[in-house]
C-alpha cells in the first residue's frame, strides 16, 4: 500500500551522512538499491542523487507492522525513511562514502511501488544502449550519469559566474528564425497564421549577437540549444547546446584572452584541472603540415614530415608523380614499429585507403640495421637513407608514407598518426593539451557544387592584407578565425566578424550568391551594417561535448538528459510520429502518400 507524505520532511540527501551525524534523528528519501532479508535483519541499501546508504531494521525493535513493511519492499521502492543514525555494524565499507554509518530504521513509509526494472540501476551493469534509451529514466538513476549532470550543471553555472564578472549581459535570442540556408539543412516549422511559410530552428543565434553588438550591448553570452537537421555521429546531436558569446570593439587577441581566463577558471573549479597560460597558437597551416589535421592532438609527437624534396627525383614514379603534379609525398615516424606483422601494416593501408589514398608505403628500419620495405627495390640505398634521416627514424622504427594531392595526404596522415598514438599508448588521458588554431582559409572549394563555400561562416572577416585577393584567387584569403582544441577535439570556434556591408557583400559575390539572393537571405542583417556597427568578434562552444570530455565519456549521449539516436528518434518518447489530420489541416499542409505498384 502506498503512502502520503503527510508532513514527514527530509532532513539530509543519502549521501550525505557521515561519521559527525551520529546519535542524530533523521529523515531520508530515495529508492531502495537493494532490499536484503536476512530473517531477524532486514538491510536497505536507500539511494538519491548523492549517493548510497545502508537502513538496518531489527525486528527487535522495530514494530510488527514496520517490518512486515520492510520485508516487502523490492528494488526501485520508493520509500521515507527515519531513524536514528549509529556507527555502521560489521566494520567500514571502504567503497561507500556513507561506509561508516547506518540508519536505524523507526518509521517507514513506502510512497511508490516499482515494477522490476528492465535492468539494474548499477554502473558496473553492461546495458544496451538500445535498452538504456528506452527506459531513459532509469538509466539516469545510475550514479555515473547523475554525476554527469551535476557536472554539466557545476560548468555551466561556472561560466555564467565568471561572464557576468567580465560584464556580460545574458540575453536570450529567439528560437522561431528566419531560415537563411547555407552549410547544414535546417529544421523547418510551419507558420498556421502564415499559410505555406516557414520558421527555422536557429543553427546558432550568429545574425541575433552580431545585431546585439550593433544594438550597443557590447558583452553578450547564451548558453543556448541550437539545432541541425544533420548525420549523426557519436559527438552530433539534432538539437544541442552551445556557450554562445560576443565582444565589440576586439581584435583577436581580445577573444583568446578572455576565454583562456574562463576556461582556467571552470576547469579548476569543475573538474580540478591547472590550465598553464597562455595556451599555445599554431596557423591552420601549420597544423595541416605537422599533424594533418585542423584539430590537432597535442598529447604525443609523432609529426608529420614532408620529404618531398628528398623523393621528387628519386627514380620511383609514384613519388615523383605526386609531386610533379603539386602534391606532396610525407609520412610518420612510429617508435620501435619495425617488427610490426605484415598483417598489422597491411590493415594500416586498409585504414589509408578509407581516406582516399591510393595505397600506403611504409619504410622499417630494423633493430639489425637492415631495411624492410616494399619499396624498397625502386629506391637506391642512398635515398632510403635519406627518407629515415629526413623523418628522424632510428633502429626499430617503422615509416609510413603517403604520396598524392596535399588533402588527401593530410587526411591519411592525420588518422594514421591518432591510430598509432592509440597503439602505442600515447593519448594519455591524464594529460589536457589545448591549443589555439588560427589563420584558418576563409573559403574551401565544394566540388560537388561547383563553387567556394564558407569554412566557418559567410560573416566571418578576413584578413585585410588578403582582401585583393578576394575575386582574383580565394584560395588564398585567410580568415581571422580561430578554434580552441583539447586533445584531439574541437571544443569552440569563433572569429572576428565583418561589420562593413560592402565588405560582406564581396564575401556573398565569392560565396556565389547573386546580389538578389543575398538581400533576400540576408537583406534585414546587411541594412543594420548602415546604422553604425562596430568592429566585434567572438566564439562558441560545443557544451555537449566539452562536458563529454571534462567527464571521460565517449559519446555525449552520455552527458545528455534525454538524447536522440542516430536517426534523429527518442526511443524512450516515440518522437518523430504521426500527427492527426487536423493539426496538419490548421498548417495547410498535406503528407503526399508515395505511390506503389
Amino acid at each position: 500500500m502506498e503512502e502520503a507524505l503527510s508532513g514527514v520532511k527530509r532532513t539530509l540527501y543519502c549521501g550525505e551522512l557521515r561519521e559527525e551525524h551520529i546519535g542524530q534523528r533523521v529523515t531520508i528519501m530515495g529508492w531502495v538499491q537493494k532490499q536484503r532479508n536476512k530473517g531477524s535483519l532486514i538491510f536497505l541499501d536507500i539511494r538519491d542523487r548523492k549517493g548510497v546508504v545502508q537502513a538496518v531494521l531489527s525486528q527487535d525493535q522495530a514494530t510488527e507492522e514496520t517490518f512486515e513493511k520492510a520485508s516487502r519492499i523490492r528494488s526501485e521502492y520508493v520509500v521515507a525513511v527515519t531513524g536514528i543514525v549509529k556507527a555502521r555494524d560489521g566494520g567500514v565499507n571502504e567503497k561507500l562514502a556513507t561506509g561508516g554509518v547506518e540508519v536505524e530504521v523507526q518509521e517507514l513509509k513506502i510512497l511508490s511501488q516499482a515494477k522490476t526494472p528492465p535492468f539494474q540501476i548499477l554502473d558496473e551493469v553492461e546495458v544496451r544502449d538500445e535498452l538504456r534509451l528506452k527506459y531513459r529514466y532509469l538509466d539516469l538513476r545510475r550514479p555515473r550519469l547523475q554525476k554527469n549532470l551535476l557536472l554539466r550543471h557545476q560548468v555551466a553555472q561556472s561560466i555564467r559566474n565568471f561572464l557576468n564578472q567580465e560584464n556580460f549581459l545574458e540575453i536570450e535570442t529567439p528560437m522561431l528564425i528566419k531560415s537563411t540556408p547555407e552549410g547544414a539543412r535546417d529544421y523547418l516549422v510551419p507558420s498556421r497564421v502564415h499559410p505555406g511559410e516557414f520558421y527555422a530552428l536557429p543553427q546558432s543565434p550568429q545574425m541575433y549577437k552580431q545585431l546585439l553588438m550593433i544594438s550597443g550591448f557590447d558583452r553578450y553570452y547564451q548558453i543556448v540549444r541550437c539545432f541541425r537537421d544533420e548525420d549523426l555521429r557519436a559527438d552530433r546531436q539534432p538539437e544541442f547546446t552551445q556557450v554562445d558569446m560576443e565582444m565589440s570593439f576586439v581584435e583577436e587577441d581580445d577573444v583568446m584572452d578572455v576565454n583562456e581566463r574562463m576556461l582556467a577558471h571552470v576547469f579548476r573549479e569543475s573538474a580540478g584541472w591547472e590550465i598553464q597560460l597562455p595556451l599555445p597558437r599554431i596557423t591552420w597551416q601549420e597544423a595541416m603540415d605537422r599533424f594533418g589535421s585542423d584539430k590537432p592532438d597535442m598529447r604525443f609527437g609523432m609529426e608529420i614530415t614532408d620529404i618531398s624534396e628528398v623523393v621528387s627525383h628519386c627514380g620511383f614514379q609514384v613519388f615523383e608523380s605526386a609531386v610533379a603534379d603539386g602534391g606532396s609525398v610525407r609520412g610518420i615516424t612510429a617508435p620501435g614499429c619495425a617488427g610490426m606483422p605484415r598483417k598489422q601494416i597491411d590493415a594500416l593501408g586498409e585504414i589509408a585507403k578509407l581516406f582516399k589514398a591510393k595505397g600506403l608505403a611504409w619504410i622499417a628500419f630494423l633493430e639489425d640495421g637492415s631495411v624492410k620495405s616494399p619499396i624498397a627495390k625502386f629506391l637506391t640505398d642512398e635515398t632510403v637513407a635519406a627518407i629515415g634521416s629526413a623523418m628522424g627514424a632510428k633502429k626499430g622504427d617503422l615509416c609510413l608514407l603517403c604520396a598524392d594531392r596535399n588533402p588527401v595526404v593530410w587526411s591519411v596522415l592525420g588518422n594514421l598518426r591518432l591510430e598509432m598514438g592509440r597503439r602505442l599508448g600515447l593519448t594519455d588521458p591524464e594529460k589536457h593539451a589545448f591549443v589555439w588554431v588560427t589563420d584558418f582559409p576563409m573559403f574551401e572549394y565544394n566540388e560537388e557544387e561547383g563553387r567556394y563555400t564558407a569554412m566557418h561562416h559567410p560573416f566571418t572577416m578576413p584578413r585585410e592584407e588578403d582582401l585583393v585577393y578576394l575575386e582574383s584567387a580565394p584560395h588564398k584569403v585567410r580568415a581571422k578565425a580561430y578554434d580552441i582544441v583539447l586533445n584531439g577535439v574541437e571544443i569552440g570556434g569563433g572569429s572576428i566578424r565583418i561589420h562593413q556591408r560592402d565588405v560582406q557583400e564581396r564575401i556573398f559575390k565569392a560565396l556565389g550568391f547573386t546580389m538578389e539572393e543575398a538581400a533576400n537571405r540576408f537583406g534585414f542583417f546587411m541594412e543594420a551594417f548602415t546604422y553604425g556597427a562596430p568592429p566585434h568578434g567572438g566564439l562558441a562552444y560545443g557544451f555537449d561535448r566539452l562536458i563529454m570530455l571534462m567527464s571521460g565519456e565517449d559519446s555525449i549521449r552520455d552527458v545528455i538528459a534525454f538524447p536522440k539516436v542516430k536517426d534523429a528518434s527518442c526511443l524512450m518518447s516515440g518522437a518523430p510520429d504521426k500527427v492527426d489530420v487536423q493539426q496538419l489541416d490548421e498548417l495547410h499542409l498535406a503528407i503526399e502518400q508515395e505511390k506503389t505498384e
